[in-house]
């Protein structure tokens, strides 16, 4: 039996050698993963910091800062002109010259309509016949009654009989008058209801005058507001009509009586004619009854819906923190904080819906100190 060579003696067998070449695969990894201390708790924070972000609520932030705010009421009504008229024929006949069209402003005096007035004229130069004879009879009767030839009973009774003429001629002049019809107020000839031509009716409207020089609005403001609005007070008008234009007035008039039915009394508010403004048109009106010139104010979009106490939610160190506050005066789309913040505090504006209470956020936009100093280091 032949004896074994020596390279025989010291080879392996092929499952001995898999066996070494794993522990040996082992090894080489165990030692890398020694030359990177750390590198597998950076991957577990990086991903630990990308969930964070992940689950962080984006939301939009604004200062609490000082400004000026006013304590106002607010309240719709129309405008309506303080005077207005509706002219009336007082006789009947024809329209021989109407003088205005609608929109022509006028004076008080101004003449507007010329009526046929013949039949006045003629009862007017009856009337004054009539009176010219009487007042001759009268005269020679009263020097008949000197002398004692006439009764004191008939010189009396031509005494009333003058006096019935000069009654009857008056009328008649006043009568062939009212053919000529004149504006009763200075205003603009808003509506026409007769033409050149046309047979009017005594008693019947033939024009309509508005004064446009003042206007009203008339509200029914409940009685809390009665303490804090009265007659001097500034008012602001707008009206749909007019976008974005505002217009100055006062109040005029304030009631001095609550309605017991509907809990309101009235406040009457002028404004000087503007060449815009016309009876009819819906005014928005705001009176302004207090001010304050350094008030604490945040947003009215920061203030918590559905709250049982006024609360908004202050953005620190990424956090949304719940902040009951103290309200003052609301002043358009700015509210007074009378307590409960610093001035400078971040108070979420936008993304308020799906906050809680410690929920971590993500500030976007705003003027936020991150932003400020973002724009700082673009502009160096």
């Amino acid at each position: 039996m032949t004896a074994p060579s020596a390279a025989a003696s010291h080879s392996f067998p092929p499952v001995g050698r898999r066996l070494c070449l794993v522990a040996l695969a082992a090894a080489c990894t165990l030692a890398l993963a020694a030359c990177q201390p750390g590198g597998g708790d950076a991957k577990a924070a990086e991903g630990g910091e990308e969930k964070k972000q992940a689950d962080a609520v984006p939301v939009e932030v604004a200062a609490v800062e000082r400004r000026a705010v006013a304590a106002s009421y607010s309240g719709t009504a129309p405008l309506e002109a303080r005077a207005e008229s509706m002219v009336v024929a007082k006789t009947s006949g024809i329209a021989l010259d109407v003088g205005v069209e609608v929109g022509d402003t006028v004076r008080a005096g101004d003449v507007l309509v010329r009526l046929d007035g013949a039949r006045a004229a003629l009862e007017v130069a009856k009337s004054a016949a009539q009176m010219r004879k009487l007042e001759s009879n009268y005269a020679r009767s009263q020097q008949l009654a000197a002398q004692q030839l006439v009764s004191a009973n008939d010189n009396e009774q031509l005494r009333f009989d003058l006096e019935n003429a000069r009654a009857a001629n008056r009328l008649a002049n006043l009568e062939l008058s009212w053919a000529t019809v004149t504006a009763p107020i200075s205003g603009v000839v808003a509506e026409r209801m007769i033409k050149t031509g046309n047979f009017v009716q005594a008693n019947t409207p033939i024009l309509r005058i508005v004064d446009v020089a003042r206007l009203e609005a008339e509200l029914n403001v409940p009685e809390r507001e009665l303490a804090t609005l009265a007659a001097g007070l500034p008012v602001k008008l707008s009206v749909d009509a007019l976008p974005g234009r505002t217009f100055e007035g006062r109040i005029d008039r304030v009631a001095p009586v609550v309605d017991s039915g509907s809990g309101t009394f009235r406040v009457v508010a002028t404004f000087e004619g503007e060449r815009d403004l016309k009876p009819g048109m819906f005014g928005r009106i705001s009176i302004d009854y207090d001010e304050r010139a350094n008030a604490l104010t945040v947003p009215r979009a920061a203030l918590l819906e559905d709250e049982a106490e006024p609360a908004v939610f202050v953005v620190e160190d990424g956090k949304a923190r719940r902040v009951a506050i103290e309200l003052g005066y609301l002043d358009g789309p700015w509210a007074e904080v009378r307590g409960g913040l610093d001035e400078g505090a971040q108070v979420v504006t936008a993304g308020k819906v799906t906050l809680r209470d410690g929920s971590s956020v993500q500030v976007i936009g705003g003027d936020t100190p991150q932003a400020r100093v973002a724009a700082a280091d673009s502009a160096n």
